[in-house]
């Protein structure tokens, strides 16, 4: 839901700034730090869920740094909000079927990667998001994503999309 909603909000701004749209969105499950209650949902709730500055910044990265992530998604073992990518985890736990927006992943492409300032800069060991070939700032805080999607919806919608298969 985070990814989504962080997707969703952002992928305007990039494209009005750099006339480019966001492939994928990578948000860290330790930087979510409390759960939305069922009911009227407030700023608080926003504070409550991230309770940090971090910003949202589009990182351009090649297929490469790609397999990376779902290699670090695979050893991490955690639920790390993604939108924008599938992929198939093997049952030797290796990466194949790398979807991204639909489409099989192409390995001379940029794909652009939104995460937070806190990633990009290699946070929780994510250090592949430091080979980036492109970076963008949207001066958009996460927290704000979200304030925003809750003034623009009045109910929340969560899509249940399985993302990530094992054989």
């Amino acid at each position: 839901f985070i990814a989504d909603i962080t997707f969703e909000k952002s992928n305007p701004i990039f494209q009005k700034k750099q006339n480019k749209s966001i492939d994928i969105c990578l948000l860290n499950h330790g930087g979510i730090r409390s759960i939305i209650p069922k009911g009227n949902v407030t700023a608080r709730n926003a504070y409550e869920v991230q309770p940090f500055e971090n910003s949202a910044v589009v990182i351009g990265l090649k297929a490469e740094q790609i397999l990376e992530i779902c290699n670090y998604i695979v050893s991490e073992k955690k639920p790390h909000p993604l939108a924008g990518m599938t992929f198939t985890i093997a049952k030797d736990n290796s990466v194949k079927n790398i979807i991204i927006q639909g489409k099989p992943i192409e390995n001379h492409k940029t794909y652009y990667v939104l995460t937070s300032d806190y990633l990009s800069n290699g946070g929780d060991n994510m250090v592949f998001f430091k080979k980036s070939v492109e970076n963008y700032d949207l001066d958009y805080k996460l927290r704000n994503i979200i304030i925003d999607y809750f003034k623009d919806v009045d109910t929340l919608k969560i899509n249940n999309d399985i993302r990530i298969t094992k054989e």
